[in-house]
């Protein structure tokens, strides 16, 4: 009986059993148990990268102004073409309508020159991108986007297709919508209004390209 005992705590105790070195080192990353760097630059690729094969379905949808991709690199520079045609996302803080805010003017479309927002129906929202609490009626158009795993509300330029940002709801801004579209200011080229001259007639309105990268 003794001996049986001492057998088995024996054959218990042995290393080869416990594998001391083996069961504190790190683990062999597998599909199920991916190694912590795998999951970090893929997020953040992903957040200021394309997501056009993830929204390979919305490009399916037709827009009055079709190009093929070569005709819109053609007139978009590259940055312009990896945000408004491969749905990429500008840094925060870094676009030029961040923190601009005119009196009076229209944002439009960078890629077709369609009107979207109003200088009107833009407001701080201290998120590093752009924010209107609403657009000019049927310039936008919203797709459901099932990116970086979650679920967001794409908007897109109801023209041409081309990406503008994501439509946040319910955050409690002082606006009349409590929506917030976050736009790239790439994505964007702004007109300024009317403006009334010595003569009483109103100045021409001219463009301002500093939303082209």
């Amino acid at each position: 009986m003794r001996s049986r005992f001492f057998r088995l705590l024996f054959n218990f105790s042995k290393p080869t059993r416990l594998r001391p070195s083996t069961f504190w080192a790190t683990p062999r990353p597998s599909p199920h148990n991916p190694p912590l760097k795998s999951m970090v630059i893929p997020f953040f690729s992903a957040l200021f990268g394309s997501s056009t094969s993830a929204n390979a379905k919305n490009n399916m949808t037709s827009y009055p102004d079709e190009r093929t991709p070569e005709e819109w690199r053609a007139v978009l520079s590259p940055e312009q073409f990896r945000i408004l045609r491969e749905k990429g996302t500008e840094a925060p803080t870094t676009g030029a309508y961040d923190k601009h805010y005119p009196s009076a003017g229209t944002y439009a479309c960078a890629g077709c020159g369609t009107p979207l927002y109003t200088a009107q129906q833009k407001f701080s929202s201290g998120c590093g991108w752009p924010a209107y609490f609403d657009s000019i009626p049927g310039a936008v158009v919203r797709h459901e986007d099932r990116t970086l795993g979650m679920l967001r509300t794409e908007i897109v330029c109801a023209n041409c297709g081309g990406h503008l940002g994501h439509v946040f709801k319910g955050e409690g801004f002082p606006t009349p919508t409590n929506e917030r579209h976050c736009v790239n200011s790439v994505s964007l080229t702004f007109k300024e209004g009317q403006k009334e001259g010595e003569d009483g007639k109103g100045v021409a309105d001219k463009p301002d390209d500093a939303g082209k990268a």
